[in-house]
């Protein structure tokens, strides 16, 4: 049986100008991973988010869930594709986190590095170039990607 991400790269544009405090600094769904074609390669899956990792990776963000102050866009979203009875390894990165990351870090046997399963020229490149368009705009803490798994 396969596994599939599904997802939602968020931002909360506020955020940067009013301080994250600030009642209208909420997050703000931005853009559905369907619309990335991201695919469902294993190791990126892996070396990300911990999902089907038998490739050894330490994962860059694992098991967080669904955030707590995710944007209702995000929520009606999560919830049409089933919610938590139907997802699994629900969790989120930031921008931030993503930009700090050794992507030169293999996997257990040394042969695969983060860079070349889901870095430039992967798929998951698209995603890549939206969150740092947005963090650009907004600041990088206030871009994140929300993903969950059937």
């Amino acid at each position: 049986m396969s596994t599939d991400v599904s997802g939602m790269i968020e931002c909360r544009p506020l955020a940067r100008i009013w301080g994250e405090d600030d009642e209208d600094a909420v997050w703000h769904a931005a853009i559905d991973l369907f619309l990335l074609n991201t695919g469902n390669a294993y190791d990126a899956l892996a070396c990300l988010f911990g999902v089907r990792n038998s490739f050894g990776f330490r994962p860059l963000a694992e098991h967080r869930g669904l955030p707590d102050d995710a944007s209702d866009g995000l929520r009606v979203a999560f919830n049409a594709w089933g919610g938590p009875q139907d997802a699994h390894g629900t969790t989120w990165i930031s921008w931030a986190e993503l930009a700090a990351a050794n992507w030169d870090e293999t996997d257990r046997s040394g042969t695969r590095s983060r860079s070349t399963v889901a870095g430039p020229g992967t798929h998951w490149a698209p995603v890549w170039d939206v969150m740092r368009t947005l963090a650009e705009l907004h600041g990088p803490e206030h871009v994140r990607l929300v993903v969950w798994f059937d």
